[in-house]
């Protein structure tokens, strides 16, 4: 276990752990804590397949910093984080509890979000940097976020901004729940951290690139099988050289390749003479097989089919976002954090408002039947239905 002091100045102290003995001696101090908090390194911009890089956590008085790459069992964290006696402070949790879940198999309970917090109470910035100097009047230095946490040794610079990523949690969360308490929103928050810690990523599947690329649902049958052979080529190439896809084509290439369907080297003008000498030639082969597809068997987009929306549901969308609004503006805060738009949505929807169909909406969390459930109700079955106004809505 490495112990580093930090000089005057803004460095701070930090224990860097580099093997499973050391990791095992340091879990036992956090299993006698109440509070820890958390963040996670990870080199998603500069492999294929990304993986944490480096684990953060303070607690008070101490500083750890765990090389993932180097520890080969993170099993004695696994307590510590399902521990609900322990609160775990991120900020911006949802893909830390991701990563943490797929490379570890660490679930998180217990767990407090200073991002969620942030905007629970309004703040104007919910970024962790400008919460710290707001708050603290400390500069976080930003230039590392987009470095290769993969590399090693890790520069003393980039583990300094990385201890400092979570020393601060610790207080700022705690200035944030005092003042959640005053407005009477600790409770809602906890309720978003909640459900936050159970999300997942979803498993690697089986179905086309193209049907999670931007723009693709706009594209002919035929524009839409050149998308797919180029995003096939782009992944298996992107596998081979370890990189991630976006840095052997750009998006923005890929549908210009779309668009014009280049015929020769000559037409690849939307590509670095580097990347024409380099994929060039595969292009082309990609695009030739996709202009070769018979009509009958070219791809086509799955679209979900919208039913046509009644009138009387379209008012009924443009009330409770006007209402929202008003809620928004007396309790400042963004509005579309009280009621989401698919929210406003079910709700609109439904025959007649009432408190136990509220309970039944997926989409509804307790905090909200308790805040606006009654006053919804009521807005609602205020409207009248006018029966010109009817229409499907199935």
């Amino acid at each position: 276990m490495d112990k580093h002091m930090g000089p005057a100045g803004n460095e701070l102290p930090y224990q860097y752990i580099k093997d499973s003995t050391d990791l095992k001696c340091i879990s036992e101090i956090f299993s006698k804590t109440k509070i820890i908090g958390v963040d996670l390194e990870s080199d998603s911009m500069f492999h294929y397949k990304e993986k944490v890089c480096l684990m953060q956590i303070s607690i008070p008085g101490t500083n750890i910093l765990v090389d993932t790459l180097s520890v080969n069992d993170m099993e004695p964290l696994l307590p510590i984080f399902s521990d609900r006696a322990i609160r775990k402070i991120f900020h911006g949790a949802d893909y830390d509890i991701r990563c943490l879940s797929r490379d570890f198999g660490i679930e998180v309970n217990s767990l407090f979000d200073t991002q969620i917090a942030a905007r629970f109470l309004g703040m104007p910035q919910t970024g962790l940097s400008s919460c710290i100097e707001s708050l603290f009047g400390i500069s976080m230095e930003k230039k590392y976020q987009k470095k290769d946490w993969s590399i090693r040794p890790l520069p003393e610079e980039m583990l300094q901004y990385a201890v400092k990523d979570t020393y601060y949690l610790l207080p700022f969360a705690e200035k944030l729940e005092t003042e959640l308490e005053a407005k009477g929103r600790l409770s809602w928050v906890e309720e978003e951290c909640e459900l936050l810690s159970k999300v997942r990523s979803s498993p690697a599947g089986t179905d086309p690139l193209y049907l999670k690329f931007k723009g693709a649902s706009k594209l002919d049958p035929r524009s839409l099988a050149v998308l797919d052979e180029i995003l096939k080529w782009r992944d298996a190439s992107a596998v081979k050289r370890d990189v991630p896809p976006f840095k052997i084509l750009g998006n923005h290439q890929v549908l210009e390749l779309v668009d014009k369907k280049p015929a020769s080297l000559e037409e690849l003008t939307c590509l670095s003479t580097k990347q024409v000498n380099r994929f060039g030639r595969s292009i082309l082969d990609a695009i030739i097989v996709a202009l070769s597809i018979p009509e009958s068997e070219l791809p086509a987009f799955r679209k979900e089919k919208r039913s046509r929306q009644s009138a009387i549901v379209t008012k009924k969308i443009d009330v409770l976002k006007e209402w929202r609004e008003r809620l928004g503006k007396q309790l400042e805060i963004d509005s579309s954090i009280i009621c989401p738009n698919s929210l406003i949505r079910s709700i609109a929807t439904m025959d007649t408002c009432t408190a136990e169909g509220l309970d039944g909406l997926a989409e509804i969390r307790k905090w909200q039947v308790n805040l606006f459930g009654e006053d919804v109700c009521t807005l609602m079955n205020s409207i009248k239905t006018d029966p010109a106004d009817a229409g499907s809505d199935k």
